[in-house]
């Protein structure tokens, strides 16, 4: 069944709604899974919050990905659906019952895809807003019915996009990921033990074509330690991921150690604590992002403009692409990745290392 964390918004009143209507708006966002793409939609929350401050605003979202909007402070409700709800009637009545309680009007589809149209449909909203032609996928074409043709590339761009039907063009980009106290104390505590500087290293990625070699993680980690006195974590999610993780420490000649266990909330803390992240295409890249930790993007089996670190004040490096659709992208080598060196990464990191100290100065 689906369940339902809601929260008292605490945005500030004002005088009259952006809308311009007498009734102010309900409105669903959709976008259901992958934990990186969840971060790059909340954008949209912020958005809306702003520009219709008395609205109610729900977020529609699968339990995976949860925890980057539950109690998140532009939301007045968030709907949590269990994985393959839509693949049974039963999951889909359930989930039409508990949509159609938040009597929204509008329903705006991020994601682009049956699942995430058809929660739109069922929600009952008259007005439901989706992505018009390739980012429009599968059946999402026929449950939206206002269609906003691509206008940037960027996943989080082509998201506020959406808003230019409900008269919202051009708006601030803010993330806000809803950090508990308890997770920030903990990551002040954990980051003691550590120098004024510290980078975060990632070696996971959900597709193996988004996988950087773990040599050469070891070795940016050592150039890191010789030449900024700045020593690394490496932070894992998995066995698998854990094992990389290890592997990297040992390479890496006493440069880097391992990261504590972490569930996603003490992991963006973690990362906001740190003053250079290096990652693959992953949700923990987003999440840095998110943070305002510096960030280098390591790119090849997705296209940096699409999905890179947003905001110039990161590093997007991409030296090759995978052709081919994204199930043909998925399951490619690693080949594009492997076109990234040490020396390119070591390069955008004196960069952005650069940028603090003249930030700082």
């Amino acid at each position: 069944m689906p369940a339902a964390t809601t929260k008292t918004p605490t945005h500030p009143s004002r005088a009259s709604s952006a809308s311009g209507d007498d009734r102010d708006p309900r409105i669903l966002i959709s976008r259901m899974s992958a934990i990186g793409d969840t971060i790059l939609t909340l954008p949209v929350a912020a958005a809306l919050r702003d520009a219709y401050p008395d609205a109610y605003i729900a977020w529609v979202v699968e339990k995976k990905s949860a925890a980057m909007v539950r109690n998140h402070p532009w939301l007045d409700e968030v709907v949590e659906l269990q994985r393959g709800w839509f693949t049974s009637p039963r999951g889909v009545l359930a989930a039409r019952r508990r949509l159609r309680s938040l009597r929204v009007d509008t329903a705006i589809d991020c994601q682009g895809n049956t699942k995430s149209a058809l929660a739109c449909w069922l929600s009952g909203a008259r007005r439901r807003v989706g992505h018009a032609g390739y980012h429009g996928s599968e059946l999402s074409g026929l449950f939206n019915n206002v269609l906003v043709p691509p206008g940037k590339p960027h996943l989080t761009d082509r998201s506020l996009g959406l808003l230019e039907p409900l008269a919202i063009k051009q708006p601030h980009v803010a993330w806000h990921l809803p950090i508990p106290d308890e997770a920030q104390r903990w990551a002040e505590t954990w980051r003691r033990q550590y120098p004024a500087r510290l980078a975060v290293l990632n070696p996971g990625a959900s597709w193996d074509s988004k996988l950087w070699e773990m040599d050469r993680f070891g070795a940016v980690a050592s150039y890191l330690e010789t030449t900024y006195q700045m020593p690394s974590v490496v932070i894992w999610g998995s066995d698998k991921e854990r094992r990389w993780a290890e592997e990297i420490v040992e390479l890496s000649g006493g440069s880097a150690v391992l990261a504590p266990d972490t569930n996603l909330l003490h992991l963006a803390a973690l990362l906001g604590s740190a003053q250079l992240f290096i990652s693959g295409d992953s949700g923990p890249m987003h999440m840095a992002v998110a943070m305002e930790t510096p960030t280098i993007g390591l790119h090849g089996a997705t296209r940096a403009v699409d999905s890179g670190p947003y905001g110039s004040q990161h590093i997007a490096v991409q030296r090759a692409f995978h052709n081919g659709n994204r199930r043909e992208r998925r399951a490619a080598e690693n080949t594009a990745m492997r076109a990234i060196s040490v020396e390119d990464v070591c390069h955008a990191a004196d960069k952005l290392i650069s940028r603090s100290a003249a930030a700082a100065a």
